[in-house]
């Protein structure tokens, strides 16, 4: 509530009526594949800064709100460093489909056969070599 709700409670004789905050509990247990597929390892970066982005939103919404009823120029700056923090996850999503975009571009640029064909020995034996072979 805000000071001037406290005020107004005070002033009148009135109990403010204060309900305990429910949160649900989310049991979330982090399990790490060891598979090394960049696509699985992609969705599941991208999962989770949809999650990020979701609360980060959320978080903005109640700071937001509490620095309207405060009106405390910390709250304010609070919001503004969220706000940032959210911009920032979401330039982190476009930065993680480049990086996707470009290991899946990798194998295919590589040479498909090499073919060395190497002499190892003195010059001596080469010549020698190559005059058997005449």
């Amino acid at each position: 509530m805000s000071n001037i709700d406290d005020k107004l409670n005070e002033v009148l004789n009135i109990a403010a009526d204060v309900l305990p905050a429910t949160t649900p509990e989310e049991n979330t247990e982090l399990v790490i594949p060891q598979d090394k597929d960049p696509d699985s390892d992609f969705e599941t970066g991208r999962e989770n800064l949809y999650k990020l982005l979701d609360k980060g939103n959320d978080a903005i919404d109640g700071i937001l709100a509490l620095a309207k009823e405060g009106e405390h120029p910390r709250a304010y700056e609070v919001a503004g460093q969220l706000i940032k923090t959210v911009a920032d996850v979401s330039k982190d999503l476009l930065e993680l489909q480049e990086k996707l975009k470009k290991i899946k571009d990798v194998p295919n640029k590589g040479p498909k056969s090499v073919t060395n064909a190497l002499f190892v020995g003195s010059t001596t034996e080469l010549q020698k070599l190559l005059k058997e072979k005449k």
